[in-house]
């Protein structure tokens, strides 16, 4: 294969990427549309490493053990040390591969594409995202593999809803603060490392909150802890119950109490973040706001949890939130749109 050939494959590739984001996450679709290079194409294929194993994670359809045996098989293929063929793991995921794939699905599919892609980046911002998302492979297979005889997740305690919790994005959170902290001074990289941890429990912790009914029947999983469930007489298998939605809804508010616990920290992480190698603080924020505005929803109307399937941020108050940081947004603004946010939708 000649240089151009090479050259043309690769930037096909990183555009199908790049659309691949757009499909799969509002949340990375927002951060990605306002980065700039390089930074825009390392965090778009930091993000879909990950998500081939957190749709293998999610996937009601595979029995435990074989998640288990996928995503250890998938760690081996970003182990550099190891010389596993992508055609081994493709041999072994096709068979659970939907007939009509979904967008996350299509991922999976194309995981030659997104691993070829990775490695063609320069060597520092590849080995800087390569451990955290080993850390997430290796994590989520241990979890599939604790709960293998359940048939799918049943976090018990508060510790063990955080553990996954580091390991669903956590890692993720390292992988960003990595990128985003060369060059930097020693004190702001520090600053970043110290709080990286509360931004991405932060975002996670809220996604739980919102997500119990689609948690449960789409994945077979419950992230609420089993030990404040028990406390409220809600068996696992009742979590969407209607006889349960009071009782539920305390968790859930509880849940989202822990969530806002993160928020002071989550805020100092932003407040540190540079903007360079084409980073840009408005990539960040508008999660960490839009985090802000679904707790503000989760507190007003959390039955809607599990009575509608979901609670989310009106798409109104997306838009507003995207042109008010289109206009510009200074660092000291920041706590200020929290404020609002926590208050009433910013559309409004």
């Amino acid at each position: 294969m000649t240089p151009g050939q090479h050259e043309i494959t690769t930037d096909a590739d990183l555009e199908w990427c790049y659309d691949a984001v757009h499909g799969v996450s509002r949340t990375f679709s927002i951060t990605i549309d306002r980065l700039e290079e390089p930074m825009a194409s390392h965090i778009c294929l930091g993000y879909l490493l990950c998500r081939v194993a957190d749709t293998i994670e999610d996937a009601g359809h595979i029995p435990p053990a074989a998640q288990t045996e996928l995503l250890n098989e998938y760690d081996r293929l970003l182990d550099p040390a190891d010389d596993v063929p992508v055609s081994s793991f493709m041999d072994d995921v096709e068979p659970w591969i939907p007939e009509e794939r979904s967008n996350d699905w299509e991922v999976v599919a194309e995981t030659p594409r997104v691993l070829r892609t990775f490695e063609s980046l320069e060597e520092e911002p590849r080995e800087i995202m390569r451990e955290p998302v080993r850390e997430l492979v290796g994590g989520m297979a241990m979890f599939t593999d604790r709960y293998a005889e359940e048939g799918g997740l049943r976090l018990q305690t508060l510790d063990e809803l955080e553990e996954y919790c580091w390991y669903a994005a956590g890692t993720v959170g390292t992988l960003i603060t990595g990128l985003v902290a060369r060059g930097t001074s020693t004190e702001r990289a520090a600053e970043l490392r110290a709080n990286a941890r509360s931004f991405a429990l932060l975002l996670q912790l809220v996604n739980i909150a919102k997500d119990v009914e689609a948690d449960y029947h789409e994945e077979n999983n419950v992230y609420l802890p089993a030990e404040w469930l028990a406390e409220e007489d809600v068996p696992l298998d009742g979590v969407t119950h209607e006889e349960n939605y009071g009782a539920v809804t305390n968790v859930i508010q509880r849940v989202t109490g822990r969530a806002e616990g993160y928020l002071d920290d989550a805020q100092r992480y932003l407040e540190a973040v540079p903007e360079t190698h084409g980073n840009r603080l408005s990539a960040w924020a508008i999660p960490y706001l839009l985090a802000v505005g679904t707790m503000r929803e989760l507190r007003e109307r959390p039955e809607d949890v599990v009575r509608e399937g979901g609670v989310k941020v009106p798409r109104a108050e997306v838009y507003a939130l995207i042109q008010t940081f289109e206009e510009g947004v200074p660092r000291s603004h920041l706590e200020e749109l929290r404020k609002e946010m926590a208050e009433k939708p910013l559309h409004r």
